[in-house]
């Protein structure tokens, strides 16, 4: 495991050395040097930490993609090629330097959502107008204004109400037992006895995820699933299946549809954009503080990256994606300093792709117990909306209940109605304020806000 302090960035040439002769330390900042994509002196180090986030990477993809209501064959696909795309975009204009993409936890209920309304021959084109909706904003860097318009406290409502979902959909695998084993008594010997194993495999994934949480993160998955792999040759326990569909590349096209089901599609996806655009600045946010050399993330630049693995997904039914945290955070942890073990990832997630049969060895209380703790992080993340105080508290609960009752689309537009609308009386009503001058104050403030995002 490398040291955060080993092979900082030096200043170029005797022009640096000057420089920092000159003025005190605190005020001069060393300037990165290397590319972004690959650096020869990382190499090892690279390569080291895509083969551990690879590997970890496998079962959490493997449980997004079955909550998206997507062959999980699929899932891996986009997580290959958004890794091949993130590494690629890396030599031109990158976005952050250690961020993983693939397939977002966030995201997997929206995108059953579409699933079950437009269908998954649908989904394709539903994909490629989220693309082209990014695209758009990625052109005239519109990513700054958004977290401004949604506030990150409804965002977290909102990802509350997903992991919610997330928890109570996983949680089933906990005491699922084979079908040879089902009897007349719901309670019987064989679902006790895979109680007391997922509750055992889940205690300790818990465990080793707190003492290694900021050394090595890998180190629970690859326990809980090494572990689980051992059992299941000695235990009969329900096992993932993993369908090996053909990955069939085509146009995306809309098929089966209305001119009212047409309106629905392209405000669904434009609410997939937002939310996802939205998830990808956040976690450029967290990004940047855990970088081991310090580097400024540019989020329009990762978007960038998004929209193209976007666009190209559309064209082999592929799923949305982003750098996200919990990936980004081992790859750091594991060692990368550059968007090359970004690479490994990719190659390590294609091998189980093309060969699906390794993955049947996954035991589902494994999986229940990596998807259970997902999705309690994403309800603990209301934690952090305390610092904004109880008004917005009270809302990001709100959020989070409709997201989980009504539906992430309705739940969200709700949450934000009722937010415009408290505001809204509270200007006009208690400052006295007329309703175009309040109205005329948000968008001055938001360009004024704005102006100081990157």
């Amino acid at each position: 495991m490398s040291s955060e302090t080993e092979d900082k960035p030096s200043v170029n040439g005797n022009e640096g050395n000057k420089a920092s002769s000159s003025a005190p330390a605190s005020q001069v900042a060393a300037p990165v040097t290397g590319s972004a994509a690959f650096q020869a002196k990382y190499a090892g180090r690279d390569i080291a930490a895509g083969l551990i986030t690879g590997a970890m990477a496998i079962p959490l993809s493997i449980g997004i993609a079955m909550m998206s209501d997507y062959p999980i064959k699929v899932g891996l696909a986009t997580v290959a090629f958004a890794s091949f795309v993130g590494w690629i975009n890396a030599w031109f204009r990158p976005g952050n330097f250690i961020g993983s993409p693939g397939i977002a936890a966030g995201l997997a209920p929206v995108l059953a959502l579409g699933v079950a309304n437009f269908g998954i021959h649908n989904m394709a084109f539903c994909i490629f107008l989220t693309a082209v909706m990014q695209a758009v904003i990625w052109q005239f860097n519109w990513q700054r204004y958004l977290l401004i318009a949604v506030p990150v406290y409804l965002v977290e409502g909102l990802l509350a109400g997903v992991g919610l979902k997330i928890l109570l959909r996983f949680f089933e695998f906990a005491y699922e037992i084979p079908e040879e084993a089902v009897t007349e008594e719901f309670w019987n010997d064989t679902r006790i006895q895979m109680c007391a194993i997922s509750a055992i495999g889940f205690a300790g994934f818990v465990y080793l995820f707190s003492k290694f949480k900021d050394s090595q993160p890998a180190v629970p998955y690859f326990a809980l699933i090494i572990g689980g792999v051992i059992l299941a040759q000695v235990v009969s326990v329900p096992m993932i299946y993993v369908e090996d569909v053909p990955l069939h590349f085509r146009l995306p096209m809309p098929e089966d549809f209305t001119t009212m089901l047409m309106i629905y599609m392209v405000l669904f996806c434009l609410m997939l954009a937002i939310i996802d655009v939205i998830e990808q600045v956040m976690s450029n946010a967290a990004i940047e503080k855990i970088d081991p050399l310090k580097r400024k993330c540019n989020s329009n630049n990762s978007l960038l990256a998004i929209w193209i693995a976007n666009l190209g997904s559309s064209f082999f039914g592929g799923m949305t994606n982003l750098d996200g945290l919990a990936k980004s955070t081992t790859n750091k942890l594991a060692g990368a300093y550059t968007k090359f073990s970004v690479l490994i990832i990719g190659c390590v997630v294609t091998f189980f792709m093309l060969n699906t049969e390794y993955l049947d060895y996954l035991p589902k209380f494994a999986l229940a117990a990596i998807m259970v703790f997902t999705g309690y992080k994403m309800i603990a993340g209301l934690v952090h909306v305390t610092h904004y105080g109880p008004y917005a508290l009270m809302l990001a609960l709100i959020c989070g209940g409709l997201v989980y009752k009504v539906g992430i689309f309705e739940g969200l537009l709700i949450a934000m109605a009722i937010h415009a609308i408290v505001h809204f009386m509270v200007y006009t009503k208690h400052d006295n304020m007329p309703g175009r001058a309040v109205i005329k104050r948000y968008f001055d403030n938001l360009k004024k806000d704005s102006s100081s995002v990157s």
